[in-house]
């Protein structure tokens, strides 16, 4: 098949940990590579943020990013791009002319419009993936909220309007739902991790006698942090860790000031972006990983740290209802007593910890490989041009076990 990838503000080239760039460039990154690698050809179509980057860049063997020309070739925040979506659609149009691809899978609810409009005319599949729903976000974050305020409705009308919605998560599927997206159009596939890279064995990070918690992600409020700072206050002997971002940005200033404030500044280390092919090594050194995120459509560190046979400890929100469960430590979000109990819990039983460390590693390693997930897609990609639909909410419910 020809597939078209699209991510308007997530560039599969880009470093992890900025403000926008997180989990989805990681996730379209790997499954493009995973179905070229299953025989297809596959583009990914991305917003040119750069006058200097080259108008096409080979990501892995069947696999090219395209830089689309909409809006100024300066980095711009995703909430402000909508209003470029009519010009990077028209240039999916007129690059489809000449390259058709047989299935269109578009990832955030940018992408999806400008999928839609682009392949109106041309026949082809558009499948969604949101990656976040605005409803969601809405409904935690209130008025600091910065979607535009035209999300909610046209996230509810690409729902309907798109041949097919891929669900990361069951979580997800019931969001969907109460937005009026037909469930027959809904279909979960996980995300995925890349098993060569997270394992047990490799190298591990240095580190000193204190008991480590490492935090890893995008340097903004909602992923709880603040939560974790505000634990360690009742976890003396142990020093956080905290990936992403750079140390100068508006949040980790922010961290660093409530660290302080707490007086446990001196357990507290803001590393700021760490290169990708660190993260595992960064994450064996870790006593604990946590991922407190006030919602989370996903959740990708978690897996990643599941699959370094590392435990967990999660808020009990979104994708990690479906991976962290039963393997790991899951806590309300925004309660940081409530993880400070967990984490002296953990902290204080090496046997658990190894327990559950390997129960992390064998989820991940039986569940969520990016082979298994691309073959999965694929099937969703070859039902929906088919003209096929899910049958029901059972199968919904199957396929979201795994």
């Amino acid at each position: 098949m020809r597939i078209a990838l699209i991510s308007e503000h997530a560039n599969p080239l880009a470093a992890v940990g900025g403000v926008d760039a997180g989990g989805q460039n990681v996730h379209v990154a790997a499954l493009a590579a995973a179905l070229a690698d299953r025989g297809h050809e596959v583009v990914v179509y991305t917003r040119r943020d750069r006058r200097d980057v080259p108008a096409t860049v080979p990501l892995h063997p069947g696999v090219t990013v395209e830089h689309v020309p909409a809006g100024p070739p300066v980095p711009v925040s995703k909430d402000m791009l909508l209003p470029y979506m009519p010009a990077f659609a028209a240039y999916l149009q007129r690059r489809w002319a000449a390259w058709r691809p047989d299935v269109v899978h578009a990832h955030f609810w940018m992408s999806g419009l400008a999928a839609l409009e682009a392949a109106r005319d041309l026949g082809v599949p558009v499948l969604q993936t949101f990656h976040a729903l605005g409803t969601v976000k809405r409904r935690w974050q209130g008025t600091a909220d910065t979607s535009p305020p035209e999300r909610l409705t046209l996230e509810a009308d690409i729902g309907r309007r798109a041949q097919g919605i891929v669900a990361t998560c069951a979580d997800e599927v019931n969001e969907l739902l109460a937005m009026g997206v037909p469930g027959g159009h809904v279909s979960v596939v996980p995300c995925g991790v890349d098993l060569d890279r997270f394992r047990p064995d490799g190298p591990v990070a240095p580190r000193g006698w204190r008991h480590r918690v490492l935090s890893i992600g995008r340097m903004v409020p909602r992923k709880g942090v603040g939560t974790l700072v505000e634990a360690l206050r009742h976890l003396p002997d142990t020093e956080l860790l905290i990936a992403g971002g750079a140390p100068d940005d508006e949040e980790a200033r922010r961290l660093a000031g409530l660290a302080a404030a707490h007086g446990i500044a001196d357990r507290v280390k803001l590393l700021g972006s760490v290169a990708r092919a660190d993260v595992p090594a960064l994450m064996r050194s870790a006593d604990v990983v946590v991922s407190v995120p006030w919602y989370e459509p996903f959740g990708i560190v978690p897996l990643e740290a599941m699959a370094c046979g590392v435990p967990v400890v999660a808020s009990a929100v979104g994708g990690h209802l479906d991976t962290v469960a039963g393997c790991g430590t899951l806590v309300p979000p925004r309660r940081p007593r409530a993880l400070a109990r967990a984490l002296r819990d953990l902290l204080s039983r090496p046997e658990l910890r190894a327990a559950m460390g390997r129960a992390g590693e064998r989820r991940a390693r039986s569940r969520y490989g990016w082979p298994r997930v691309a073959e999965r897609t694929e099937a969703v990609y070859l039902n929906v041009i088919a003209g096929q639909r899910t049958p029901d909410r059972n199968r919904i419910a199957a396929t979201a076990g795994g």
